[in-house]
């Protein structure tokens, strides 16, 4: 399947599933205001570094060797084996680190006691986060694309449903609620997907641990467990300062344009997990990889600026439709933070090529360093401009960062 029938495809997905998180972004508007969008973009960001851990940190991994023994059912099947086995036993104990610990989690990340039960819940719901996750990836490697944008649709559907009726009767700790329970219930509905699979086989998950499997699964999991680290962790820090030495109305400003960010761009980088990846992992020629590289920079650069530049022009409109008019102070951060996503996907062409090879120690260097580096420049920003150097530390992080995947891209595959 080509990136072009690829990003078609996921656009339908990709298309359903910002419209439900506008939706589900103006509920929580309504009902939260801006201090409590930031509670959420927190725990979101929590979320997504426990997440991490309890699958073990194989995700990449996982699509990658799939997509790379498709045919060898032998090699395959130690694989999912040794996957299942880390994710079971990665979940249930972050499950129960979780809920021994949640009033701790409760006060560290959301600053109060009164959430303890959302972090119980979590803890009891996130092994079937995980297996969904295993079972998602195992679907992209396989390129059981039509399956996939499927599963993708039922979710946000179900989400947009259960968030909103959450949010409209328990208010901001429904929302949060919400975020640690859907897809424990789409885990069911990935099941059946992957079941019904014509590659399928029970056989495949019933080996022992495989000691090759775990080891090159290993190699993802730091880059994976890095990311999980340094990103989320990044942005709460970022976030936190904002709103410590600013306002957390503004920390929720900072979070909404994050927000629009996340949703448009998904249409971009839904297709790259889903083609680049897998993609990317079957090549062995420089000179195809450089041919793949550069139809992806013709394909998706123009369609990104493209996006962010409608997306300026109609800012007003935006935050009507997605927040309310309290957010309108948001207004100032556009420019900027547009410019750096144009500059971030062309940063992430190359930088999918250090997942897809396993270049560990590159992926793990220059995620540390780079997130270290926006919390850095956030702060000098912040302290000199106010709130919009917040998207001038962004724009600037990821323009070094390209200029440094270039470098090592030009290095590495002459």
């Amino acid at each position: 399947m080509t990136l072009i029938k690829t990003s078609f495809l996921t656009a339908i997905s990709t298309v359903i599933k910002v419209l439900t998180l506008f939706i589900i972004n103006k509920v929580v508007s309504i009902y939260v205001g801006p201090s409590g969008l930031a509670i959420i973009g927190q725990l979101h960001n929590f979320i997504s570094t426990i997440l991490t851990f309890a699958n073990g940190a194989i995700t990449s991994g996982v699509v990658k060797y799939t997509a790379e023994y498709k045919t060898n059912i032998q090699i395959k099947s130690k694989f999912f084996s040794t996957a299942l086995i880390i994710t079971l036993f990665c979940s249930i104990c972050t499950g129960l680190s979780l809920v021994v610990f949640s009033a701790y989690f409760s006060n560290i990340i959301l600053n109060s006691n009164e959430y303890i039960s959302v972090f119980v819940i979590f803890g009891f719901t996130i092994v079937l986060f995980s297996l969904n996750t295993l079972l998602l990836s195992i679907l992209n490697g396989e390129k059981e694309i039509k399956k996939y944008v499927i599963i993708n649709i039922i979710s946000s559907l179900f989400s947009l449903l259960i968030t909103s009726i959450l949010i409209i009767n328990l208010g901001l700790i429904g929302a949060l609620y919400a975020m640690v329970t859907n897809q424990s219930f789409v885990f069911f509905v990935t099941l059946i997907f992957v079941i019904k699979s014509s590659w399928f086989k029970w056989e495949y998950f019933k080996q022992k641990i495989d000691k090759e499997s775990l080891v090159k699964l290993g190699k993802y999991s730091l880059m994976a467990l890095t990311s999980a680290l340094t990103v989320p962790i990044s942005h709460m820090i970022v976030r936190n300062y904002i709103g410590e030495n600013l306002s957390w109305d503004d920390a929720g400003y900072w979070q909404g344009i994050w927000y629009i960010s996340t949703m448009y761009l998904m249409i971009v980088t839904t297709s790259l997990s889903i083609y680049y990846l897998p993609r990317l992992s079957e090549i062995t020629n420089n000179t195809e990889l450089k041919k793949e590289i550069f139809e992806g920079y013709k394909i998706i650069l123009p369609i990104v600026s493209i996006l962010a530049f409608g997306i300026y022009m109609l800012r007003e409109l935006v935050i009507e439709i997605a927040f309310t008019d309290k957010f309108m102070p948001m207004l100032e951060l556009f420019k900027w933070q547009l410019i750096g996503d144009v500059i971030k996907i062309a940063s992430w062409l190359l930088g999918y090529i250090m997942i897809a090879k396993a270049m560990t120690k590159v992926f793990i260097i220059t995620e540390i360093v780079f997130s270290i580096l926006f919390v850095i420049l956030t702060i000098f920003f912040v302290d000199t401009f106010g709130l919009i150097g917040v998207t001038y530390a962004f724009s600037l992080n990821y323009l070094l960062y390209l200029i440094i995947m270039i470098f090592i891209f030009r290095r590495e595959f002459r």
